[in-house]
């Protein structure tokens, strides 16, 4: 039934001469001062012009179609981003071409909300009506938050960083996932809060690890408007306030390093801890982790064949292949 598969992404820059255009394109329609874009465009600057997660897909590509072929699923893989090239509508072009007619489509966010799972799927409609006739029908797999490739994959990396401390601080060091924060007019009209916290308890569950906290990064817009919190520099300074001396920041939130990753944690997280003297090490997202690869194999064959057992962690059960009519709305 299907003959393709279609990876999804948010795109970025590759180079400074890049950075604004691609900026203009994630800020298009949105109230956001040229002054805030240009702050914005320094992080970007700070590495380069470069953002990491063009070459993060292009390694997740290569890794799943090796997966797919040694598992005799030899479905060609296309790609298009939302904000830069290869952009979709270019990628679904490409498909129709080729003569692609039915793909399924992996969109690098495992969490509902309207910029994580119900836009992509407006981009996704959008370029198909800007190729025109002939474009591919493209079905989106279903999140994945709780699955257990996705899980196992950040278990592994927060272990990974707990080893990294002293074996006689490792019991007291604070595990801190992070997630990028969204307006909380957006999360009213979804299940993303409540996703993240299942995720990061079973995560937690599974290192096992006691003490751990939710937090928030790259927050953007009206400092009027309330976004979900609390932000990671808030919880840094909390925690050293009730004597943390060793921290783990675990980016769940995310599933390859992004540009708020390398910059938010990496950068300014690094920084403040440096500043209170407490030992931070980062954990490594999903990326190309086996585990998480097989996990997308996984989920396309619980598509292609409908008797395949969904595979799920957790309370909150599988979720749905077709989201609802009124899921995820931008604003409540």
């Amino acid at each position: 039934m299907y003959e393709a598969i279609l990876i999804v992404s948010f795109g970025g820059p590759e180079g400074r001469e890049d950075v604004i255009p691609f900026l203009e394109n994630v800020l298009r329609g949105r109230n956001v001062s040229r002054e805030r874009m240009l702050s914005v465009a320094q992080h970007y600057y700070h590495f380069g012009g470069v953002s990491p997660i063009n070459e993060q897909n292009r390694k997740l590509i290569s890794a799943l179609q090796e997966e797919l072929e040694v598992n005799g699923q030899r479905l060609p893989i296309y790609w298009g981003n939302r904000n830069w090239h290869p952009f979709l509508a270019d990628a679904i072009r490409k498909m129709r071409d080729d003569g692609i007619s039915r793909a399924l489509a992996f969109v690098t966010a495992g969490y509902s909300s309207y910029s994580s799972c119900r836009q992509y799927r407006e981009n996704i409609a959008a370029a198909q009506e800007q190729v025109g006739p002939g474009a591919p029908q493209v079905d989106k797999l279903r999140l994945f938050y709780n699955h257990p490739g996705f899980v196992e994959a950040n278990v592994e990396s927060v272990r990974q960083a707990l080893n990294q401390l002293p074996a006689s601080r490792r019991d007291a060091a604070h595990v801190v996932f992070t997630a990028h924060s969204i307006p909380q007019s957006m999360a009213q009209n979804c299940s993303y809060q409540e996703q993240l916290l299942e995720a990061a308890k079973l995560v937690a569950e599974s290192v096992p690890h006691n003490l751990s906290t939710l937090a928030y990064q790259s927050r953007s817009g009206s400092l009027a408007q309330p976004w979900l919190g609390p932000h990671i520099l808030e919880c840094i300074r909390g925690l050293k306030q009730t004597g943390t001396t060793d921290l783990v920041v675990a980016p769940i939130g995310f599933v390859s390093d992004h540009m708020e990753v390398v910059f938010d944690l990496d950068v300014e997280a690094k920084r403040l801890c440096e500043e209170l003297g407490i030992n931070m090490v980062r954990a490594a997202t999903a990326g190309t982790h086996p585990s998480f690869v097989r996990m997308i194999r996984d989920l396309i064959l619980e598509r292609i064949d409908p008797h395949t057992k969904r595979q799920v962690l957790g309370d909150l059960g599988p979720w749905p292949d077709l989201c609802p009519v009124d899921c995820c709305l931008p604003k409540a």
